[in-house]
């Protein structure tokens, strides 16, 4: 537990409830994807195996939604259920991980309420999942339930630089903030060079929208194709806004989240006015909501920059 930053209030319980002998038979972990539920779920079973180095081990059973699939059926966990009622191999512990729980089906969840309720002797279940809205309301009166919040800027300013020590001040600070201190989040943008290249199109959107003779919607089929990122696309689109009207306002540099950026904000800065730039926060705000809904993220980008362009 001590290598994992942050949620030290939880770790402690946990630590405390094993050493104890008191640590519950199930548990629901829940928080969104990259805040840390699979390391504190590893590390518990470690702690509960008696095991020091964090690797996998033949007591340690984890199941994950299959490959091309969408949920985690009947037919899965019944295979946990038998593994469950297995023997453990190598002491008198064995635990199950269960990634993605919200993913179970509403009858795979139903099929593991006894096994939940009454298991064997020596069988700890610990369930992870971002949101418990899709998780049975008697899977979860049956478990223990800890909630991930996102790490403080202290800690994430730690995960940083202790994990990445090559990183100056400035991307660390800039980092923390467009991650929203989740560690997952900062390490995707840290080593998946599209979401810079997504991020860098922003800037080059906003910076051009002047430009009448520019074709806007070239932009719209770049967005398209990583449209599993339009929560980022969109999220950067507000800081930028956001850096913007805060340097327009105090002409502070400290104040500014995309600092490594910080002369394209200058310069943003005196072509939009207040005005416009709140005008394009709440057509961003629009488009949220529309993808928000499923609506067809091809015709939803189109719409934004036109209507981004006309400001």
């Amino acid at each position: 537990m001590d290598g994992i930053i942050g949620h030290t209030h939880i770790k402690n319980q946990i630590v405390k409830s094993i050493s104890s002998g008191r640590f519950a038979h199930a548990y629901l972990i829940c928080g969104e994807d990259g805040i840390g539920k699979s390391l504190i779920a590893k590390a518990t079973a470690c702690l509960l195996l008696g095991k020091e180095e964090n690797k996998e081990y033949v007591d340690i059973i984890e199941c994950k939604v299959g490959k091309n699939k969408k949920s985690i059926g009947v037919d899965e966990i019944r295979g946990v259920i038998e593994e469950i009622n297995n023997k453990p191999f190598e002491g008198d512990k064995k635990v199950i991980i269960i990634y993605n729980a919200e993913l179970m089906t509403a009858q795979a969840q139903n099929s593991f309420l006894k096994t939940l309720e009454e298991p064997p002797k020596g069988v700890f279940m610990i369930m992870l999942c971002e949101e418990t809205e899709n998780i049975l309301d008697t899977i979860k009166s049956r478990c223990q339930i800890y909630k991930l919040n996102h790490l403080s800027k202290e800690e994430m300013h730690k995960f940083l630089t202790e994990k990445y020590s090559d990183l100056s001040e400035d991307e660390v600070n800039m980092i923390s903030i467009i991650s929203d201190c989740v560690p997952g989040k900062a390490e995707e943008y840290i080593k998946n060079s599209t979401l810079k290249e997504v991020r860098d199109n922003v800037l080059y959107i906003l910076a051009n929208l002047r430009n009448r003779d520019l074709d806007i919607l070239k932009f719209e089929e770049n967005f398209t194709k990583h449209k599993g990122m339009w929560k980022e696309t969109l999220t950067w689109f507000l800081s930028y806004i956001r850096d913007v009207m805060i340097y327009k306002e105090t002409g502070k540099n400290s104040l500014i989240i995309n600092i490594d950026k910080i002369e394209d904000i200058k310069r943003l800065s005196e072509i939009f006015s207040f005005t416009q730039l709140g005008d394009i926060m709440e057509i961003i705000k629009n488009t949220r909501e529309k993808l928000e809904s499923n609506v067809n993220t091809s015709l939803v980008f189109d719409t934004m920059l036109l209507k981004m362009q006309e400001v």
